[in-house]
């Protein structure tokens, strides 16, 4: 009995050891083949489950690592960014261009001024600032035009009280620098007093013209009529005084000091009324007086504002 069990043992290892090897093999990788598919059908079922739930509106990737799920992934969460908002980084916005015609005219507007050594703008840029130069130029202007007004319009109000009523003033054309003066009173002892009394004379009419630098040189002034010999007044009504001239001016000196000075100028240089037939009646004129007046200028800046030769007039 035991020698039959033993001779039962050995078939069995032989026949095990004796077993088709590639048979073993093609079974051990069936069993495998089977299990992988089992796996996979597994796999894609997950994977279809996990298809339609995106679909629907899920934000979860399929699948941690695989590129379908990278992408779905970047694709959410781009999605989920904001907007950029403008000037906050990234593409930078363009300036407006500006087109070189002025909108809804159709016409090309003006060039500007430049200043001088500055190149060429383009059409459509903004307006350049005047150089400092003409600025400041411009600046002293205005200044000196306000400085002016404020000087003459004091002067007007100071003469409108004057009680003796000596003199009385006109403005020519409206305008605040441009005077006609009347002087009603001279001397009541002198000649040229007699000669307006007896040739109803109630006043010698002046013009006076206000420079733009005006208190700070001497106003043009002339006599329009009536028409006077001696009394240092010259040939157009210009009037010889030093104080009437750039060197002899003060900014100090008003039209009332100015017109007291010429009254007693008439008297001591014994100015009288023309009454020659024809040349009485001859008018001054503005161009001559202007010319008559830079020539004694000239003269007594050679000679000084003493009595000048015969020969220089």
């Amino acid at each position: 009995m035991a020698t039959l069990l033993r001779k039962i043992g050995l078939i069995r290892l032989h026949n095990r050891d004796t077993e088709d090897p590639k048979h073993h093999h093609h079974h051990r990788s069936s069993q495998q083949g089977s299990s992988l598919r089992a796996k996979g059908s597994q796999k894609n079922s997950s994977n279809k489950q996990q298809g339609s739930a995106g679909c629907s509106g899920s934000s979860s990737p399929s699948k941690e690592g695989s590129p379908a799920g990278n992408k779905a992934k970047k694709v959410l969460e781009l999605s989920k960014q904001p907007p950029p908002q403008p000037g906050s980084g990234g593409h930078k916005e363009r300036p407006p261009h500006h087109s070189a015609k002025e909108p809804g005219s159709g016409k090309e507007p003006k060039p500007q001024l430049l200043p001088a050594g500055s190149s060429s703008g383009r059409a459509g840029s903004a307006p350049l600032v005047p150089p400092p130069a003409v600025s400041a130029s411009l600046g002293r202007q205005q200044h000196c035009t306000q400085v002016r007004s404020r000087r003459l319009m004091k002067e007007l109000q100071d003469i409108a009280r004057l009680s003796d009523r000596f003199i009385s003033v006109e403005l020519v054309d409206e305008s605040l620098f441009d005077w006609n003066v009347k002087l009603h009173q001279v001397d009541k002892d002198s000649v040229l007093w007699q000669d307006m009394k007896e040739t109803n004379t109630e006043f010698i009419l002046l013009n006076l013209t206000f420079p733009d630098n005006f208190p700070f040189s001497p106003p043009f002034m002339r006599v329009l009529s009536p028409r006077l010999e001696n009394g240092y007044v010259l040939d157009g009504g210009a009037i010889c005084m030093e104080l009437l001239t750039p060197r002899g001016w003060s900014s100090a000196y008003t039209v009332e000091a100015v017109m007291r000075q010429f009254a007693a100028s008439l008297v001591k240089g014994q100015g009288r009324i023309c009454r020659k037939a024809g040349k009485s009646k001859k008018s001054f004129s503005r161009k001559e007086a202007e010319a008559t007046f830079k020539s004694l200028v000239k003269t007594h800046e050679k000679y000084g504002w003493v009595t000048p030769p015969v020969s220089d007039g």
